[in-house]
């Protein structure tokens, strides 16, 4: 109890901007943990030593606290994937390109596990501000990838390619999504290149076909 007191009056010295990364790393232990539902303010409070009063001095609510902590390790995510993916893509092998795109997301997602646990997990909670704001991201990025394939679709003369595009931007995602969930929501035993590359494989039999 005396190193709990003394613990919160250490923070009492700290100023919001300075305290702010505190208490997100300590909002995401609370969410990983509890989820959207259990991690109120007095729980994050509790993990990062501090009373309530610091947490709201910091954050006005629960979902300005969340909006940022998932802004704070969605950047992250992303950043790595961005970082990860060819510069100039090559539209003349299909399965290598997937395979690329699809091997820069899973390594970025074993890289920083909890980053993407956020996200995911954010995704499930239809009500919460946190939920619209994982969609609008999702959007987003639904929209670049549509791009990327209208332009590919173009390349080996598929036909409406523009009418088909959506439908394989959105399945793309899906399966980011899906395989990202699979290594490291639910710890099956794939390498991010192995099961990159055989889910790969499949989807370009599909897409040549298609």
């Amino acid at each position: 109890m005396a190193q709990d007191r003394a613990a919160r009056r250490r923070a009492a010295h700290l100023g919001p901007e300075k305290r702010r990364p505190l208490i997100l790393d300590s909002a995401l232990q609370v969410y990983l943990a509890h989820g959207y539902r259990g991690t109120s303010m007095q729980a994050v409070a509790d993990a990062a030593g501090v009373t309530k009063p610091v947490v709201y001095e910091c954050f006005r609510n629960r979902d300005e606290l969340l909006l940022a902590l998932l802004s704070r390790e969605e950047k992250r995510l992303f950043d790595a994937v961005i970082a990860a993916l060819p510069t100039l893509p090559s539209f003349e092998d299909v399965e290598a390109l997937i395979t690329q795109g699809l091997t820069a997301f899973l390594v970025a997602a074993t890289e920083a596990p909890d980053s993407w646990r956020v996200v995911f997990e954010s995704s499930r909670n239809s009500e919460s501000a946190v939920a619209q704001r994982v969609r609008t991201a999702r959007d987003t990025i639904l929209g670049r990838l549509r791009d990327l394939v209208i332009m590919f679709l173009s390349t080996i003369e598929v036909e409406d390619a523009e009418r088909k595009a959506p439908v394989l931007a959105e399945l793309l995602a899906s399966i980011c999504e899906s395989c990202g969930r699979m290594i490291v929501v639910d710890h099956m035993p794939w390498t991010p290149e192995d099961l990159a590359a055989y889910v790969s494989r499949l989807m370009s039999l599909g897409v040549k076909k298609a």
